[in-house]
């Protein structure tokens, strides 16, 4: 009896020759989440999956349901957070040092199709950068083709300013 061939659900739809587009949407279909470490090719290390940010100066659950993580702010990988208009992207959450000097923590997904959002310093928004869609740092849609809102997460800085603590 032979075995059978496994092939990885991204190389089987890959293989029927679709358009990106369509293979993203079967991709996500009956997930979760369009992302998994069995897909990923750079899973962070221990299972701690931060968006491909090294995890060095990260603690907890960044991705998923349940966020609950800290950043060391002395850290390499999250010092850029002293600085006004920077952000980051950890797992599931795009956290912003805005430049009004508050910190800001949202889905990194815009909620029009999924693609990555970013944070800009110049406008003090986020901005999906597939279809321009905006939305305010309350997480609530600026601009269309969005309609729903980001998911706000609660950020938290230390009484000494060391730590950045991110909740649902």
């Amino acid at each position: 009896m032979n075995k059978p061939e496994s092939m990885k659900r991204g190389q089987f739809l890959r293989s029927l020759g679709l358009s990106t587009s369509t293979l993203m949407a079967f991709y996500c279909l009956g997930t979760t989440s369009c992302t998994s470490d069995e897909d990923d090719p750079n899973p962070a290390p221990g299972g701690n999956n931060n968006g491909g940010n090294n995890s060095a100066g990260l603690t907890g659950n960044a991705t998923g349901s349940n966020i609950d993580f800290t950043l060391d702010l002395a850290s390499d990988n999250y010092k850029k957070l002293k600085t006004p208009g920077e952000f980051v992207v950890v797992g599931d959450v795009l956290v912003a040092f805005t430049t009004a000097s508050t910190y800001v923590a949202l889905s990194k997904r815009c909620t029009h199709e999924g693609t990555a959002v970013q944070y800009r310093s110049q406008q003090n928004d986020v901005w999906c950068i597939s279809h321009g869609s905006t939305f305010n740092l309350d997480g609530t849609v600026k601009q269309n083709p969005a309609v729903l809102p980001l998911k706000v997460y609660k950020p938290a800085l230390s009484q000494n300013g060391a730590t950045l603590r991110v909740t649902e």
